[in-house]
C-alpha cells in the first residue's frame, strides 16, 4: 500500500521467511557458522534454539540454500507427528518407495538402505526438522534410532533441530537421555540490540529498493527495540505499521509517535505500552534526556578535574 509512497520495490517488512531479505545479523551469522562448522566436522545433532519469532526458519531456509554438493538435504516443517509418521516423511524427502502397510522396522531398514547407498555414493544426507518442540518423546526417540547406523569413520545422517526454548526441556527428559548426549553443537538465538535493529531496519528497505536513506530517527529506533524486545518478527511488524501510520498522515520520516501508535495496536507489544504508569514515548523522552544530563555532568567533572 506504502511502496510507492516511500520509493519502494517490494514490502520490506513482510513476515514470510524470505531468504533474500536475511540480514547477517552477529547472532544468525554466528549460528549459521555453527551450522556450517558443524555439519562439516560430520557432527550427527546439531541444535539451534530461540524465542518466536527470533528467526529460526529465515536461517532454516538460508541454511537450506546454502549447503553445497555433496550435502543432500530433507526438510521437515511440521514435526508433530507419531514415530511412524515421522519416518515417512523422511522416507517421502529421501523420495523412497515404500507400500503404506509397510511396518516401523521395514521402513527403517529402507531408509538405512539408503543411507548406505549415499555414503558409497560419496553424498552427505542432512535431515532439517524445524519446530522440533513440537515433537512428542517417542517421535524423537524414534528419531534417534535413524541415526544408530554409522561406519567406522563417519556418521551415516546428520541432524539439524530448530525449536523453541521447550525443546530444551523435552530433552532434559531423562527418558530420552541418549539423544541429548548426541547433541555436540548448539546454539540460542539472542534477541537484536539497538543497533542490530538499526541495521536490520536499513537492510531490509535497502533490499525493497530504498538504498541508504534512513526514514527512521534514531528514537523511533530505540522504541522499536523496547517494544519488539529485538524479536525480528516484531520489529517487522511495527516496521510495517509504523511505515502505514506515516504513509496515512502523508509523512516520508517515521519518528516515535508512529512507532507507539503501531505498538498500541500489536498485542505482543501493547503490554509493554507503559512503564511505572508513564505512556512510553514520554519515558523514552526521559530516558534519553537522563542520558543526556548525565553525560553532560560526568564531562563537566572530567574537565574540573
Amino acid at each position: 500500500m506504502y511502496k510507492s509512497h516511500f520509493g519502494l520495490n517490494s514490502q520490506p517488512f513482510g513476515l514470510t521467511p524470505d531468504t533474500d531479505f536475511f540480514c547477517e545479523l552477529p547472532s544468525h551469522v554466528e549460528a549459521l557458522n555453527v551450522l556450517l562448522i558443524a555439519l562439516h566436522n560430520g557432527e550427527g545433532f546439531i541444535k539451534i534454539t530461540g524465542d518466536v519469532g527470533t528467526g529460526k526458519t529465515m536461517l532454516c531456509r538460508k541454511l537450506l540454500n546454502e549447503l553445497p554438493p555433496p550435502y543432500e538435504t530433507a526438510y521437515i516443517p511440521n514435526p508433530h507427528l507419531p514415530p511412524m509418521g515421522l519416518l515417512m516423511a523422511v522416507a517421502d524427502e529421501m523420495s523412497l518407495e515404500y507400500s503404506r502397510h509397510i511396518k516401523q522396522n521395514g521402513l527403517m531398514k529402507q531408509i538405512n538402505d539408503y543411507l548406505i547407498t549415499s555414503a558409497v555414493n560419496g553424498k552427505k544426507p542432512v535431515l532439517i526438522i524445524d519446530e522440533a518442540q513440537s515433537m512428542s518423546l517417542e517421535t524423537l526417540e524414534a528419531l534417534r534410532l535413524i541415526t544408530n547406523l554409522e561406519t567406522e569413520k563417519q556418521k551415516l545422517l546428520q541432524i539439524v533441530l530448530f525449536g523453541q526454548p521447550e525443546l530444551d526441556e523435552q530433552l532434559n527428559n531423562k527418558a530420552i537421555r541418549q539423544l541429548r548426549q548426541r547433541i555436540t553443537f548448539s546454539y540460542v538465538l539472542k534477541p537484536l540490540s539497538t543497533t542490530n535493529v538499526a541495521d536490520y531496519i536499513k537492510h531490509r528497505l535497502c533490499i525493497a529498493g530504498m538504498g541508504n536513506i534512513t526514514i527512521f530517527s534514531s528514537l523511533a529506533i530505540k522504541a522499536m527495540r523496547y517494544y519488539s524486545r529485538g524479536i525480528p518478527r516484531l520489529v517487522n511488524i511495527l516496521a510495517n505499521k509504523s511505515m502505514l501510520s506515516a504513509y496515512g498522515s502523508g509523512h516520508s520520516f517515521i519518528g516515535v509517535k508512529q512507532v507507539y501508535l503501531a505498538a498500541l495496536d500489536t498485542e505482543d507489544a501493547n503490554t509493554h505500552c507503559k512503564i511505572f504508569g508513564l505512556r512510553t514515548p514520554y519515558f523514552l523522552l526521559i530516558s534519553v534526556a537522563l542520558v543526556a544530563l548525565c553525560s553532560y555532568f560526568w564531562k563537566s567533572m572530567a574537565l574540573l578535574l
